[in-house]
């Protein structure tokens, strides 16, 4: 039978995870191992690093869906939001009547459990936003626990089972389960919240910016008197979002009305410094290696949720000041003859604009070579076709990949890359398509001068285009110098 977050059994001993592959789903069988649970995993394509770095953890898992995987009856099931209820470990689950729940009702049993959740939400900036809390309550010495969509440089993990009362949460808007289609971070009760911005994505489950907006609007009703919303004071779409929430709102950003503003910003390499007003009182100054406007305000939520929780300014200081990053978040992956080549995540319209012109002041002296490969279900299709050629005015060389995984979307709601690049050269800025990635390996290493900076923009692997771009470049570099 499913089980609502407080009915799982105390006396689970052995858990199995269908879909365990995932980023979250792989942090949250770490979790329960080094809790002392029996786990056991299986996915589809089991491949390294994910399927390596469980086996060193102790988890057992199987290459493939099998119902055989069940035959030991584990005392509970967790079920990945990627599989339907025709999965044949689904079936086989059913079957046998073991008890089953979705990845929140297990992280929120077994890793929030009576803790208090502090929750990130928003379509932009919650890897970034949730790392830096993580990290400020960690070097104030609240020993958080954690689990987050990305690699927090600091602690080379993106989950961590700490002592203190204080559980850091990614907010996901997305799906739970096949047996509850509801967003994910509806299954916590969060303490304090940050929401950093609504637009529309995730084309495959939301029907429209309407839809994104009543999902969000659910998630600021439900919230206790008492907790804590921090929200984007610029974000057009939060107002009537969070109208009538009986959570403490308080805003954060550059409005003269918010209680947070940013102020006396200085970009100075490799550090951006500022100052923080609260309340119409200067509450600190402060200075973060992460490049951006987008990641001041990423800082400033963080700051406004850290001091709600009784943190001060100068513990937030000194955690911010040395914040390494998270990978696949403007990082750098190398450089050769001083070409940096730089990866990132950024795949929406909007993270494409702010991540380019984030990081082109920190490389003044070349160009900005942007490469990006649509491959999410909302960028592959034709909804954002006439926003994304104005996202790349702030580069000034611009490589499109052809989405690969393009047959996966309907023939008449696609993308066209084509499309995309001409209109890109309609604005003045120069853009070239490609079919592979190959090509666009060829035609960066010939062109990429000394000081030029390399961004490459995608949600997935990108084909090791990072890897293959710097070996192309050494190895140009090693001809020129015979």
């Amino acid at each position: 039978m499913t089980l609502d977050n407080n009915r799982i059994p105390e006396t689970v001993k052995t858990i199995h995870l269908i879909a365990a592959c995932g980023t979250a789903m792989g942090a949250l069988a770490c979790i329960l191992k080094e809790q002392g649970y029996q786990v056991t995993g299986s996915d589809q394509n089991v491949y390294p690093p994910m399927s390596t770095f469980l086996e060193d953890k102790g988890v057992f898992l199987a290459d493939g869906f099998d119902p055989a995987h069940l035959d030991y009856r584990p005392d509970l099931v967790v079920v990945g939001n990627t599989v339907s209820r025709s999965n044949v470990e689904v079936e086989k689950m059913l079957a046998l009547g073991l008890n089953y729940c979705s990845m929140p009702q297990a992280l929120n049993r077994f890793l929030v459990g009576t803790g208090k959740s502090l929750l990130v939400t928003g379509t932009h900036g919650k890897t970034t936003t949730s790392s830096l809390l993580a990290w400020v309550l960690h070097r104030a010495g609240l020993d958080p626990s954690f689990m987050i969509g990305g690699i927090l440089k600091n602690f080379a993990s993106n989950y961590r089972i700490g002592q203190g009362n204080y559980v850091v949460i990614e907010g996901d808007e997305y799906d739970t389960a096949y047996f509850d289609k509801g967003p994910k971070f509806l299954h916590y009760n969060p303490a304090a919240a940050v929401l950093t911005s609504v637009e529309f994505d995730h084309a495959d489950i939301f029907r429209d910016l309407v839809h994104v907006k009543e999902t969000f609007r659910k998630f600021s009703l439900g919230l206790d008197e008492d907790s804590l919303l921090a929200v984007y004071d610029a974000d057009e779409n939060i107002p009537t979002v969070i109208e009538g929430s009986p959570g403490q709102i308080q805003g954060y950003g550059r409005h003269p009305e918010s209680a947070w503003q940013l102020a006396d910003i200085d970009i100075r390499p490799p550090f951006t410094k500022f100052s923080v007003i609260y309340n119409d009182r200067l509450f600190g100054r402060f200075e973060i290696r992460l490049a951006g406007h987008h990641n001041l305000l990423n800082a400033l939520a963080v700051i406004a949720v850290a001091n709600h929780i009784e943190v001060s300014a100068d513990e937030i200081g000194r955690a911010l000041a040395s914040f390494k990053g998270i990978k696949r978040r403007q990082e750098v992956r190398g450089e050769v003859d001083g070409v940096t080549v730089m990866d990132d995540f950024a795949h929406h319209p909007t993270a494409v604009r702010e991540t380019i012109q984030a990081v082109k002041p920190f490389y003044p002296e070349g160009r900005l070579i942007a490469v990006f490969e649509p491959r999410t279900n909302s960028s592959m299709r034709s909804v954002f076709q006439d926003v994304y050629p104005t996202v790349f005015d702030a580069a000034d060389l611009v490589c499109i990949r052809e989405p690969s995984l393009l047959h996966k979307v309907p023939e008449g709601e696609r993308l066209s890359a084509a499309r995309l690049v001409a209109d890109i050269n309609k604005r003045r800025i120069t853009a070239n398509y490609y079919a592979d990635t190959e090509s666009i390996i060829e035609y960066v290493a010939r062109e990429a001068r000394s000081g030029d900076l390399v961004l490459i923009m995608s949600n997935g692997g990108f084909d090791n285009i990072h890897e293959r771009l710097l070996s192309r470049l050494k190895s140009k570099s090693s001809h020129c110098c015979k």
